[in-house]
């Protein structure tokens, strides 16, 4: 069983972001990280061509109250630092943006990319200093060529430096090893979610992608020629379009969008484990499965609000809201905190742990960016 630790609620200093870039309908911008002491968090956030930063605390406070059917209600916080985070700049709007951690205790990488591809990667003090250590850029093949649109990120969780780019209006991942091309893959429908999966069966964490694209949900392998690399397809429901998709340390897939319904699949069979029908009410956009207990995912809409369920039951335990459109959210890596961003300039940040106080479960969730992202089991029976 989970429960809510803490909710709090920032508001961004106006003089850092005033009137933020409107994005798209998946809220890719904000990446969370918890500092080692747990005593206050790192935001990220991307408006326009540049990435911010806020730092919240999350000391331990009084119990978090609730409203109706379990909605948390927030505690006001003051932001302790905010700036622009110094790195290399994009030319146009960031749409999304990911935090991934190295083999190199203390360090993080932060990725980046715009809505034309242009990847930009640097590496950051997991304390939240800015250093030099590292920055590499990557323009896309085409060079920017043609109109812009939502673009997505994920880095492989064995090998930071293995990234995939996804390109909705061009209909195409580009996978990259830092700033070399690697090889391009070509989906059917517009991309609009993906993450790289973990294959037990070699021990190989950096060869197998899950993309949600339209209507469906496929499965990559980046080792294989045949079918331009596609292993599997699931279609959902014609014209109801997947948002998000994520999977869990045990291996299971979930996968959500406009039908309002998150769909668990067994990925050694291809078959739902269990299918929570209209959980939403309106369209889901971002999904994760805790890190805590795998039994439970959070998922996020688009009408402000977030929520936790136990997928297995179909029974939602707690929730809580925005106070406008979310222009980013995330979980953090390693940890059941959850990050948010408004369009209204508020930042909420939710620290949630186990019945008897669990905060990391031996099977660590690794999240790649957004709620939509996070490395998984993987069987090669298909």
């Amino acid at each position: 069983m989970l429960e809510a630790r803490s909710l709090r609620k920032a508001v961004i200093p106006s003089t850092l972001i005033d009137n933020p870039s409107p994005g798209n309908i998946q809220p890719t911008r904000l990446a969370i990280h918890v500092n080692e002491d747990v005593s206050s968090s790192w935001v990220y956030m991307a408006s326009g061509s540049n990435v911010y930063k806020l730092q919240i605390p999350m000391q331990d406070s009084s119990p978090v109250s609730k409203g109706k059917e379990s909605l948390l209600i927030p505690v006001q916080t003051q932001v302790l630092n905010s700036s622009v985070v110094n790195r290399c700049p994009h030319r146009s709007e960031i749409q999304s943006i990911v935090l991934c951690e190295t083999e190199s205790p203390g360090y993080l990488v932060l990725g980046s990319v715009d809505c034309y591809g242009h990847l930009i990667v640097s590496k950051l003090d997991s304390s939240g200093k800015d250093i030099d250590r590292l920055t590499y850029s990557v323009l896309p093949r085409d060079s920017g060529v043609g109109e812009g649109s939502w673009a997505g990120l994920c880095f492989s969780p064995s090998q930071w430096s293995m990234a995939a780019v996804a390109r909705s209006f061009c209909k195409s991942i580009d996978v990259y090893d830092q700033d070399i091309h690697l090889r391009t893959l070509r989906t059917l429908w517009y991309p609009s979610s993906l993450n790289f999966m973990k294959n037990l069966s070699n021990r190989d964490d950096s060869s197998i992608l899950a993309i949600a694209e339209g209507c469906q949900l496929t499965i990559w392998d980046l080792r294989m020629k045949e079918n331009g690399g596609c292993l599997h397809r699931i279609c959902g429901s014609l014209g109801d379009i997947f948002y998000a998709v994520c999977s869990s340390s045990t291996g299971n897939i979930a996968v959500g969008g406009a039908d309002r319904s998150v769909t668990i699949y067994d990925p050694r069979r291809w078959s739902p484990l269990s299918r929570w029908i209209n959980c939403s009410k309106y369209e889901i956009t971002g999904l994760a499965f805790s890190s805590v207990d795998s039994d439970y995912i959070y998922i996020q809409g688009v009408d402000y609000e977030v929520f936790c369920g136990q997928w297995k039951r179909n029974d939602k335990v707690f929730s809580f809201r925005g106070d406008s459109n979310w222009l980013g959210f995330s979980k953090c890596s390693n940890r059941d905190v959850l990050g948010g961003w408004c369009d209204s300039g508020s930042v909420f940040v939710a620290d949630v742990v186990g019945a008897n106080g669990t905060k990391i479960n031996n099977l660590q969730d690794f999240s790649n960016g957004s709620l939509g992202g996070s490395s998984a089991a993987f069987s090669s029976t298909l």
